[in-house]
């Protein structure tokens, strides 16, 4: 009977036989399902909308002064703490931006702190409150690889029955990223029972498969993955969408591949295409924003507006199936956005089913204190290192070395001729860096050590508790006491960045799992810059950023070669490799 009751208030209000609770007038409403946008008015009663048209009444009228009103943005794919930011922070900084949801893997946090990792996501969103709604609705992931690989040592592990009881419980939308795609294609039993899980619960999964075409993606497609986010080519994310997947496209900091996605949209597949951020620093939020540099950036591309607006609305939410989001119209949900144009996309007010969150890029919500449970503090444990534990002893005179793709994640295999001076490399007449990975999670000692080419980095050593995905400690330099210097510093702070250098010594702090500050946006935002700008000077090339660049030499399900505490990696042939040739 209280279904029938609340369905008659819609009909009676949508009927104007009866007052709405807010009408929104002097808008240009944009509509999803045909592309076009009509000048008129919003009716919304009980949080949904009822009509769309004129001579409506209600209590509250909204003026929406000839904005283009959307519906609410939808990021598909994003690692929240991949922010440094605390959930309260990411959503005071992308709810105004017109984000009122996101699909939010927290692998990263779960790699470190295990399943208390994603709880603690959930409950800090959970205590943020907006005119008695949630002003960010977060659809959260289990994430499917802790570790990503068996290559590597993260501080938990979930098999396939921890992920089936897991996904058994309402708290987790859908399975995380299937990173470990070799093992898909494979057969592998273990990895085949946590997708059977997923299937079992009637749960979507989301994929990440670089470069997978042909046969492999048939059998990758054939355990029930649905999206990729991964796409190299424009060729591959063609044959993706013809095979049925979902491709994201991403507009993230450290990767991007709007270029290949606006060649590969056409008015045939424009339908399956979502978009998502993945990794998005507090800098980018404040200076660029969310989906709204992300809408901006793909229409400045060439893409039509139609089609990128569907990628951050529509779409999504059919994809995920997320009944009721995605649109504006009657029986839908009123999550929206008023825009100044559909080229800028600049953001005047964000309604959350129909209450203001947010207007003129300021959050209408209060954050409260943030929630900062013992699960996610003081994660770094690390053996004391010394400098000695930075040689890298060899025999010949060549040996491997990382080439990391500008402005990428791919990183290629080089032989560079070396030297070697007093039992260990020199780097003196080179453009190499020394690289190392120290386990942080349970003190072991494992210490994987690795060059990389043409950084340009010189004269310290840079440190950073955000490796991806198991969060060890990844150090770069070319002096083997500021190595071990920087490796203290992490430790002595619980993780954050470290930047060492004759007589320079940077640090901040990542308390929440060596992952996250505590601190304002604004704050991480300027740290995070300072020490860049630092890193710069001692010479870092502009086609990297300086220390999360670093952050994802240690992931080794991104082609082509890596390093993770357990030593060099070859991605391309899933094995460890000596770094001689």
């Amino acid at each position: 009977m209280k279904d029938i009751q609340t369905m008659k208030e819609l009909i009676d209000c949508a009927m104007k036989r009866a007052d709405c609770d807010l009408v929104i007038r002097n808008a240009r409403i944009f509509n999803v399902f045909t592309g076009e946008t009509e000048d008129g008015e919003i009716a919304v009663k009980n949080g949904v909308i009822v009509g769309i048209g004129m001579g409506y009444r209600a209590a509250r009228i909204y003026d929406g002064a000839g904005a283009v009103f959307l519906p609410g943005f939808i990021d598909a794919h994003i690692h929240v703490e991949s922010t440094m930011l605390t959930p309260e922070e990411f959503a005071r900084l992308a709810v105004p931006r017109g984000t009122t949801g996101i699909v939010a893997d927290p692998h990263e946090l779960v790699n470190v702190c295990g399943v208390e990792g994603a709880e603690y996501l959930k409950e800090a969103f959970l205590r943020m409150r907006a005119g008695g709604e949630d002003p960010l609705d977060v659809y959260l992931q289990l994430p499917s690889c802790v570790p990503a690989t068996p290559f590597e040592t993260s501080g938990a592990a979930l098999d396939a029955r921890a992920t089936r009881e897991e996904l058994s419980r309402s708290e987790f939308f859908g399975l995380g990223e299937m990173m470990n795609y070799p093992a898909v294609i494979a057969g592998d039993e273990e990895v085949l029972a946590k997708l059977a899980a997923a299937k079992a619960e009637n749960k979507i999964v989301d994929g990440h498969a670089p470069g997978v075409t042909g046969d492999a993606l048939d059998a990758y497609l054939c355990a029930g993955v649905a999206t990729d986010h991964e796409s190299l080519t424009v060729a591959e994310m063609r044959e993706k969408v013809a095979r049925g997947m979902y491709v994201q496209i991403r507009c993230g900091s450290s990767a991007n591949n709007i270029d290949q996605c606006k060649d590969a949209m056409t008015a045939e597949n424009a339908r399956r295409f979502l978009l998502c951020t993945d990794d998005k620093h507090a800098h980018d939020l404040l200076e660029r924003g969310h989906l709204d540099d992300a809408l901006h950036r793909l229409v400045a591309s060439g893409v039509p507006a139609h089609y990128a607006v569907n990628a951050a609305t529509l779409n999504v939410a059919e994809c995920y199936g997320l009944k009721g989001h995605g649109a504006l119209a009657p029986g839908y949900i009123a999550d929206m956005v008023a825009v100044d144009s559909l080229t800028a996309f600049n953001v005047r007010a964000v309604f959350k089913r129909g209450t203001l969150v947010a207007e003129h890029g300021k959050a209408l919500f209060a954050v409260g204190e943030k929630y900062l449970p013992a699960a996610v503090r003081n994660t770094v444990r690390v053996k004391d290192v010394t400098p000695e534990d930075f040689r890298i002893r060899i025999s010949g005179g060549k040996v491997r070395a990382m080439a990391i793709m500008p402005y990428g994640l791919v990183t290629d295999e080089v032989i560079v001729p070396v030297r070697s001076e007093g039992g260990d490399i020199s780097l003196a007449g080179t453009d190499l860096n020394k690289l190392a990975v120290i386990e942080r999670h349970f003190s072991s000692g494992n210490i994987g050590l690795g060059l990389v080419k043409g950084y340009g980095f010189r004269g310290g050593a840079l440190g950073i508790s955000v490796a991806h995905d198991s969060h060890n400690l990844v150090i770069l330099g070319d002096n083997n006491a500021a190595m071990a210097r920087a490796a203290a510093l992490l430790k002595e702070m619980g993780g954050g960045m470290a930047l060492v250098g004759d007589g320079v010594e940077e640090t901040f702090p990542l308390e929440v799992a060596g992952l996250v500050s505590v601190r304002s946006a604004e704050e991480v935002a300027a740290n995070t810059a300072r020490l860049s700008a630092i890193a710069r000077r001692m010479g870092v090339r502009e086609e990297y950023d300086p220390f999360m660049t670093l952050a994802f030499l240690a992931l080794p399900v991104i082609p082509h070669i890596k390093l993770t505490d357990r030593g060099l990696f070859n991605v391309d042939a899933f094995s460890f490799e000596e770094i001689e040739p």
